[in-house]
């Protein structure tokens, strides 16, 4: 074998050693994320700073099934709390999630709502921080 024959092994043996070290660092590092949420869950102590806030859709929201696609949302992303139809025919309600979850929703309201709906603003309250969930899930409150 001549000396670039042995180069080349050793440089395919380095490859293939670096990615699978690669793989179970990848794999590792999954396994971790999901220890960190189930942890999270269980109330180990590690958790999430938590925030709530108002808010008020205004604009076509009433009787296009706007509180029913704002409870689905919610739940998928964990927020909690409550929407309830005005007597303005508007839609408000609060919030309660980790503040990524918590932008991502008002960013829902915002801009989605029901495929029938027609948002012509939403007004949010400054975002406070909370010590701990006030409710349970989200409800729609009538």
């Amino acid at each position: 074998m001549t000396l670039f024959d042995n180069n080349f092994i050793l440089v395919v043996t380095t490859s293939l050693l670096l990615a699978l070290c690669g793989n179970l660092s990848a794999v590792s590092t999954e396994e971790h994320r999901n220890s960190d949420r189930n942890n999270e869950m269980a109330g180990s102590g590690v958790a999430k700073q938590l925030f709530a806030c108002n808010f008020e859709v205004f604009g076509r929201v009433q009787g296009v099934f706007f509180r029913k696609y704002t409870e689905q949302e919610a739940k998928r992303l964990g927020v909690r709390g409550w929407c309830m139809n005005t007597r303005d025919e508007t839609v408000k309600g609060q919030l309660e999630a980790p503040l990524a979850e918590l932008n991502e929703m008002k960013h829902w309201l915002q801009t989605k709502g029901s495929p029938s709906s027609k948002i012509s603003k939403a007004e949010f309250s400054p975002a406070q921080e909370i010590d701990g969930y006030t409710f349970t899930s989200f409800a729609i409150k009538r």
